[in-house]
């Protein structure tokens, strides 16, 4: 387990995190809502373990793809209205993922012809700049506690107790807020929130 703490990135720790996520990693990461698995969009390997995991196939994984900005969405989505990128810019770097209807250059690591796809830019320092330092997109996927008493983790402590053995790398970023992201589908014309989580949609 390595520390990085939000406003004091220790830059030898983050290298080291995204020397294992280039090496088909998986990591334990914080964000901006739960503590979550995660690995290199580029990497079929790492994306398998993962589904091991949470054991689930790999052709029925909804997992999310973390970006740092705008710019590569069009790489992963079909095209999508004026409203969705309106909602979209509105809301986002922050706690929300959207659902997009699926491009055909969504990455080969699925092996499925997806027809929708999450999409996350969380306001995290730590996630924003391992993607800049690995120098493409994250798939994650959010960690679920066993507990009976709360669906996710807060203290990456507890986290390194059950899943030491299980990957490579656990970044402990503080304790984190046990509640996930609010989601929204676009997949239509109109956005429409699915799930109420941490963010607060504006649609304005």
């Amino acid at each position: 387990m390595l520390q990085i703490f939000p406003g004091n990135i220790n830059t030898k720790n983050l290298q080291s995190a995204v020397e294992l996520l280039k090496k088909d990693g998986v990591l334990i990461i914080p964000t901006d809502t739960v503590y979550a698995l995660a690995c290199s969009l580029k990497s079929r390997k790492a994306f398998e373990r993962i589904c091991a995991i949470k054991n689930i196939k790999p052709e029925q994984a909804n997992f999310s793809i973390v970006f740092t900005d705008f710019s590569h969405l069009s790489d992963y989505a079909k095209s999508f209205s004026r409203e969705v990128f309106r909602v979209m810019k509105s809301n986002l770097p922050g706690p929300f993922t959207f659902i997009l209807n699926a491009g055909s250059n969504v990455p080969e690591i699925f092996k499925t012809k997806k027809k929708s796809i999450g999409i996350r830019i969380p306001d995290h320092e730590i996630v924003q700049a391992l993607i800049t330092e690995l120098g493409n997109p994250l798939v994650v996927s959010s960690l679920h506690s066993e507990s009976e008493i709360t669906d996710y983790y807060s203290d990456a402590g507890e986290i390194e107790s059950e899943y030491a053995d299980k990957v490579d790398l656990i970044i402990d970023g503080g304790f984190s807020e046990m509640i996930a992201s609010t989601v929204i589908d676009c997949t239509g014309e109109v956005p429409v929130v699915v799930r109420e989580g941490k963010g607060k949609l504006d649609m304005e």
